[in-house]
């Protein structure tokens, strides 16, 4: 499946969530597919998405789903452990696995050699979530359990034919901590 679609599935069954989206191709493709107040979108700091997402979690009682690659996963490993020991009962963890840095030119990562739904089980998560095709996704199961989950999704690699965000990185900041700070 495409990430995309994969993106566009999932993101149809979010409702008041407050959505990290990893950088690049990620956000592009959430912000085609569903643009919505409670969205952030990173247009930077590759491996952060999952700390900026467990920061948030930590702070507020809203659910917080993170978009993630498995390229910024693994470029930031520690942030599993944190979040592991942590433990927001309110972050799901969303690894978009596609084997390969999507956003910077599809070079290969090591994902095809190592199993990131272990690591993750490894590390201690108990509620892991394993999804290969979109008629497997009912996210509204995730939706229902109790964090940290991690759910690990293999898509193809590619990136969608999608326009260049039309926000400055201020504006998104400045819409998403509005979101935050008054909830609609």
């Amino acid at each position: 499946m495409e990430r995309i679609k994969a993106i566009k599935k999932i993101s149809s069954q979010l409702t008041k969530q407050l959505v990290i989206c990893n950088i690049g191709f990620p956000s592009r493709e959430l912000f085609h597919v569903k643009d919505l107040s409670t969205h952030f979108y990173m247009l930077g700091s590759m491996g952060l998405a999952s700390s900026i997402g467990l920061g948030l979690a930590m702070s507020t009682t809203r659910k917080v789903v993170v978009f993630d690659g498995d390229g910024s996963i693994l470029m930031n490993l520690g942030s599993l452990v944190t979040i592991f020991n942590q433990n927001p009962e309110n972050l799901i963890l969303i690894v978009l696995d596609n084997e390969c840095y999507g956003s910077t030119g599809s070079q290969c990562t090591y994902a095809s050699t190592v199993d990131l739904g272990k690591v993750a089980k490894s590390i201690g998560f108990k509620t892991i979530f394993f999804f290969k095709n979109s008629e497997e996704i009912n996210f509204k199961k995730v939706l229902k359990s109790e964090g940290p989950i991690f759910v690990h999704f293999k898509v193809k690699k590619g990136n969608a034919n999608v326009p260049v965000i039309p926000m400055e990185p201020v504006e998104i900041r400045d819409r998403f901590m509005d979101e935050i700070k008054n909830p609609k």
